[in-house]
């Protein structure tokens, strides 16, 4: 069997939930959050939206580190700029992960900040964690959008708001 057909499929996949969910978030929320400790809801978009490029990321370095290269989120002015950020993030590593061997995805990758390291894992592992990482924030996304009465459309099958209870 071949992993990176797979991979590709369930990139695929969850593309289409995440797009969904990233064209809902109201412009006029985007320094809403649902707790003083919670990210603001433009941060937490910009974020997934970006998450597809940790694929070709991981997969064109041995690793990333923090101190040397601290985080820049994407600026993004309006829900459209948004799901742009995902589109062309999403094109980059899917042309990452399509031009990649099996062998390519065994090599080890280091998440850190500076001497403290967050992460090591091979590179398959990244690609998987970047999965992971979307799957958790867009369910963040969820119940920041159904906090504002936001009818939210379903994952893995219908939501509570396309059921007729």
């Amino acid at each position: 069997m071949q992993i990176i057909p797979l991979l590709l499929k369930e990139l695929d996949q969850e593309a289409q939930i995440t797009r969904k969910m990233l064209s809902l978030i109201p412009a006029d929320k985007f320094d809403w959050q649902p707790h003083e400790k919670s990210m603001k809801m433009k941060i937490l978009a910009v974020h997934i939206g970006e998450l597809p490029g940790w694929i070709s990321m991981g997969l064109a370095t041995d690793g990333l580190d923090f101190e040397k290269a601290p985080y820049q989120p994407t600026s993004v002015n309006d829900t459209a700029e948004i799901v742009d950020l995902f589109e062309r993030s999403l094109a980059e590593g899917k042309a990452s992960l399509s031009s990649a061997t099996e062998d390519d995805l065994l090599p080890t990758w280091t998440l850190r900040n500076g001497s403290h390291v967050l992460a090591v894992m091979s590179k398959y592992e990244l690609v998987r964690h970047s999965y992971a990482q979307t799957i958790h924030h867009r369910a963040q996304l969820g119940v920041y959008l159904r906090l504002l009465n936001i009818p939210i459309p379903g994952s893995y099958g219908p939501s509570a708001d396309e059921m007729n209870f």
